[in-house]
């Protein structure tokens, strides 16, 4: 497969909850995270172009941080094989410099 990714990926091995910082509503679990992006496994469906605000939300504090932040477009979507759920690739396309800290914390633990 050609890697194209210029971040590694890190598994997620920490629970990392995805919402809709808008209305709340949780979107799904994170299954892994870069600098870049993530990859969602959500309950639903996720339209693929569309933009969220979203809060990324550890169940327990790592390093003293909890919640993230940020904006993310979501590039592809794909039901998953037991046709209940679906999986999600997102490009994070909004970070603050203080939030950018914070993910890169984030990653050296994970």
């Amino acid at each position: 497969m050609d890697e194209r990714r210029q971040h590694p990926r890190h598994t997620n091995l920490h629970q990392l909850e995805a919402f809709d910082a808008n209305s709340n509503v949780r979107l799904g679990r994170v299954a892994d995270l870069s600098e870049t992006g993530f990859m969602l496994f959500s309950e639903q469906q996720i339209a693929v172009d569309s933009l969220w605000q979203i809060r990324l939300c550890l169940a327990t504090p790592l390093n003293g941080i909890q919640e993230l932040q940020l904006g993310a477009d979501c590039l592809w979507s794909r039901p998953g094989a037991d046709g209940s759920h679906a999986w999600a690739g997102f490009q994070i396309i909004d970070l603050s410099e203080a939030q950018e800290q914070l993910l890169r914390e984030w990653l050296k633990h994970l």
